[in-house]
């Protein structure tokens, strides 16, 4: 289980902090688990100690291309880490309560899948296999992280790893969680081998999943089994087109009813990057919602007390249509507004 976990030292995170005198950083202020001891215990201790959230990166991108899409997302998790970890630390965010974990290790799954083709049969077969050993040793680190009675922020990868995150956390409460997306696509594709397509259709086939709703759904980017199967399901969406298109209601009401629905079992907070405008994402959108909507979004389904923990995926920073620096740069000044806003909005309730 723990050789799934790469753990951050200082020797880790240190070539990417910058100092400036007489300005504290965040990463100042953060804390590291200690290598030496036993994870399960010390992340137990880190929680006595007044730690409340865990950051968590996922370095992969096997579930978007195991469901025919582009890759790139194995950046967004680093691309994060320069700009949070370098932000000026203050009295507006207690960081002293965040502790930055590490990532979950994947180096040798990228290795088999860095010659596998997706338009071959073949090799998107074996993606897909691959996908599913992502989940085991996601769920096997969200398991120490729950257990331990922490918080976690889970970012990076494809929105294939919400399966990992749902089922550790539905062990966690002894039965199935609720959850809510903010996102174009349902992620609710049959359950034809395991991809970023798929992962909520699979958490409510294993019987996790209680009720899910999706913020922002593009009622023409998802196909019509798709609908049926949400139908079937009972779960419900706010269309893109009934926020954005006619204004039928805002995104702040859309949010607040679908909070309302749910009841008092655990919450997933769920975003897929791709849900933003121009946002360097494994699948590029012209038409979504601004990074402030990101940010409200986030605000109010942190407010509810019942929000587990935030799943922040699919950002690729080489899908910016000019270079993949200028995409780390905007995937980590975004997934770090979105971090923030949840850590800010947590601390104050």
């Amino acid at each position: 289980m723990t050789g799934y976990l790469k753990l951050y030292d200082e020797s880790t995170v240190k070539e990417i902090c910058s100092y400036r005198a007489g300005e504290l950083k965040a990463w100042q202020s953060m804390a590291l688990l200690d290598a030496r001891d036993n994870i399960q215990q010390a992340l137990a201790d880190a929680l006595q100690f007044g730690m409340r959230f865990v950051l968590l990166g996922i370095c992969e991108d096997i579930g978007p291309r195991a469901n025919l899409g582009n890759g790139g997302a194995q950046h967004a998790w680093p691309a994060f880490l320069k700009r949070f970890l370098n932000q000026p630390h203050n009295d507006a965010i207690a960081m002293q309560k965040v502790l930055l974990l590490g990532e979950v290790n994947l180096d040798d799954l990228m290795q088999q899948a860095l010659p596998l083709d997706n338009h071959n049969p073949n090799d998107l077969a074996q993606l897909r296999k691959l996908c599913a050993e992502i989940d085991e040793r996601v769920e096997a680190i969200l398991d120490m992280v729950f257990k331990a009675g922490l918080e976690p922020i889970v970012i990076g990868g494809g929105h294939n790893n919400c399966l990992g995150i749902i089922r550790s956390l539905a062990k966690y409460n002894l039965g199935a969680i609720n959850a809510i997306n903010l996102d174009p696509h349902a992620d609710f594709r049959e359950c034809e081998g395991r991809h970023s397509g798929n992962g909520f259709s699979y958490a409510y086939q294993e019987q996790l999943l209680n009720n899910y709703h999706v913020i922002g759904l593009h009622e023409l980017k998802n196909n019509q089994p798709i609908f049926d199967a949400m139908q079937s399901a009972s779960f419900s969406y706010t269309s893109y087109q009934t926020i954005n298109v006619k204004r039928e209601i805002n995104l702040t009401e859309a949010t607040a009813n679908a909070l309302k629905e749910f009841d008092n079992t655990p919450l997933g907070v769920e975003v897929d990057l791709d849900s933003l405008t121009n946002m360097p994402a494994s699948a590029f959108n012209y038409c979504g919602f601004d990074v402030s909507d990101g940010e409200h979004y986030v605000y109010l389904a942190a407010s509810d007390p019942r929000s587990a923990y935030l799943h922040l995926c699919e950002a690729a920073p080489s899908q910016h249509p000019h270079s993949i620096t200028a995409g780390k740069l905007q995937c980590g000044q975004v997934i770090s507004a979105l971090v923030n806003t949840y850590l800010q909005t947590k601390l104050s309730l």
